[in-house]
């Protein structure tokens, strides 16, 4: 055999080095790949955040805006003897508001709904997934606002309308139809900016027996 020949063979020194250089870069392959899938996440994140820039955060369409409020059998706060249905809601226009004693920025709002009571604005109360203890300790406290309020104890009354968390109010037709949903509390500043010209439009309408027009509805309520 020449001495070429024995050069050309590998060693078991030869493999071993090998192997080892081999591992050693599959490791540094996949350390570089754990380093890369952060910047992945991250990078993915800012593009959602991107996508969503100059897109309205209080106003959400949903399932339940321009249809009648979801069918119910729920008992009423005061009195959970008896069971309340969509017979009983206003037959005007009115706001149907979700909260809960749990809710920080229920607590917040709730002094602008006691202004909006005296303004004679009519408020009916979804209580959402509360110990009714609470919930009543808390009316007693702060003040009950609402016409009537209902007890959601399961939450499934609130899912249906389209809730994405407390609090939220949908403004509802003579008709029972939902017109607009509002996320967040409610304040000054979306009263008069968002919820009255809506309000208003619906108001007219109740009052001359009509339903309100679709292209007023999409200008006035979104």
């Amino acid at each position: 055999m020449s001495p070429s020949d024995n050069s050309s063979q590998k060693t078991p020194e030869n493999k071993a080095a090998a192997n080892n250089k081999a591992t050693k870069t599959m490791k540094k392959s996949q350390i570089r790949i754990w380093f890369l899938i952060p910047l992945i996440v991250f990078a993915g994140f800012v593009v959602m955040l991107y996508m969503r820039l100059g897109q309205p955060t209080d106003i959400v369409t949903n399932t339940a805006l321009e249809r009648p409020v979801p069918t119910f059998e729920l008992p009423l706060l005061s009195d959970t003897s008896r069971i309340m249905t969509n017979d009983n809601l206003p037959d005007q226009p009115f706001l149907m508001n979700i909260w809960g004693s749990w809710c920080p920025t229920c607590i917040i709002e709730h002094p602008f709904l006691m202004q909006l009571e005296e303004r004679g604005v009519n408020l009916v109360g979804v209580n959402y997934k509360d110990d009714i203890g609470d919930a009543l300790g808390y009316l007693n406290r702060g003040g009950d606002p609402f016409s009537m309020s209902i007890q959601d104890l399961s939450g499934q009354f609130a899912l249906d309308l389209g809730l994405t968390g407390a609090p939220e109010t949908f403004v509802v037709d003579g008709e029972g139809v939902i017109r607009q949903h509002i996320v967040g509390e409610i304040n000054e500043s979306n009263w008069q900016s968002r919820i009255t010209p809506c309000l208003m439009l619906l108001n007219e309408a109740d009052k001359n027996n009509v339903s309100p027009d679709a292209t007023q509805v999409k200008e006035m309520c979104k």
